[in-house]
């Protein structure tokens, strides 16, 4: 991760908490515990800040991104920490799309980081795979491809209906993450980056991937470079993962590629994430989702959201706090002290309790 800059005077971050909806007001709490005692043990400190932005406030007040957030959260904190976003009361999740897609796009939050890590080998579906085998970092271009929203419909609700979804690429939006990819893998002496792509069918946008990694690559002549169609990779990700280290490809082959490794390292309740502009206010948020169907039942699992922390401590800078929860969160699978979900019997406090616990007696 790339480090912000930590504001001189007063606390030594400022972090804006903003639970959302589901099990997100769950999973977030767990999280501050676990990050108060990592800092503890460090003697550092962080000063956090509630924000009540999801459905119960949109549905009160009709606001989900309030009037200057955007310029607010970037000029007064280093960090976001979020928890979930949808509610079933409100069908069309325009909240959720205001609010996160919002900041995703206006902090120009260009990198979606995704970290895959098996910390147990009885968690992966792969027979005879081992926590060395599934260990590699997926970067995700945030803010183009499919996902900007550009196109419509012609004749809708016709039989002649026509719908079209443009795929926006910049050489500006590529290079950017392409590189990024590159410098992760420098940074932390990995050995290989797979730039995905569809170049043989998308001949115009995804040819512009191709010539730009082609260029960007000429300046990394350590790291072994290598394309792969998203098919492909697919299909290799599950033969065989030990062959990767990093992983950088467009916005939607990212959203799906992560999610398959998510899948390989034991499912998305252990799947942390990063939104992330170098040297800028970012977002770190779990990829599980508000799961409405089990919110308020106390057994949601708060692995991923206290893994995503340990992103955002990482990106503050403060690795061994940010490596003392992963520790954590490994040694509680290894006991087996997790939620249902991961074949425990513990609730969500009991074992962020302990998560807490263990990082203040390291």
């Amino acid at each position: 991760m790339s480090v912000k800059p930590l504001r001189e005077g007063g606390p030594a971050a400022r972090i804006a908490v903003i639970a959302g909806d589901g099990i997100g007001k769950e999973v977030t709490p767990e999280s501050v515990k676990a990050i108060r005692s990592a800092i503890t043990s460090a003697r550092r400190q962080i000063e956090f800040v509630e924000f009540d932005w999801g459905a119960d406030k949109f549905l009160r007040e009709g606001v989900s991104l309030p009037a200057g957030a955007v310029e607010m959260l970037a000029s007064e904190f280093d960090a976001i920490l979020f928890g979930a976003l949808g509610d079933p009361r409100v069908p069309s999740n325009q909240h959720a799309a205001d609010i996160l897609l919002g900041l995703r796009f206006k902090l120009d939050l260009f990198v979606n980081a995704r970290p895959v890590e098996l910390f147990h080998q009885r968690l992966t579906p792969l027979r005879d795979r081992s926590a060395n085998d599934i260990r590699f970092m997926v970067f995700r271009e945030n803010t183009e491809g499919l996902y900007v929203g550009v196109g419509g419909f012609f004749k809708k609700d016709t039989p002649d209906e026509i719908a079209v979804q443009e795929d926006v690429n910049s050489r500006k939006g590529v290079e950017r993450i392409i590189r990024h990819a590159f410098d992760y893998a420098r940074r932390n002496q990995l050995k290989r980056v797979c730039m995905s792509d569809k170049s043989n069918a998308m001949n115009f946008a995804h040819d512009l991937w191709q010539r730009v990694f082609k260029q960007v690559l000429q300046e990394y002549p350590e790291i072994e470079s290598r394309h792969l169609y998203i098919d492909t990779l697919a299909m290799e990700v599950v033969r065989d993962p030990r062959q990767f280290d990093v992983i950088v490809t467009c916005n939607l082959f990212g959203d799906i590629i992560s999610d398959l490794g998510a899948q390989l390292a034991g499912g998305l309740g252990l799947a942390p994430s990063g939104n992330i502009h170098p040297g800028r206010t970012s977002l770190f948020e779990p990829v599980h989702g508000s799961a409405p169907n089990i919110a308020g039942k106390g057994i949601a699992n708060p692995l991923g959201s206290i893994l995503t922390s340990g992103m955002m401590l990482d990106f503050l800078g403060w690795k061994s706090e940010g490596d003392a929860l992963r520790n954590a969160v490994r040694s509680a699978l290894q006991e087996n002290f997790v939620t249902p979900d991961l074949g425990g019997d513990k609730g969500t406090v009991e074992v962020g309790d302990w998560i807490a616990k263990r990082v203040g007696d390291r």
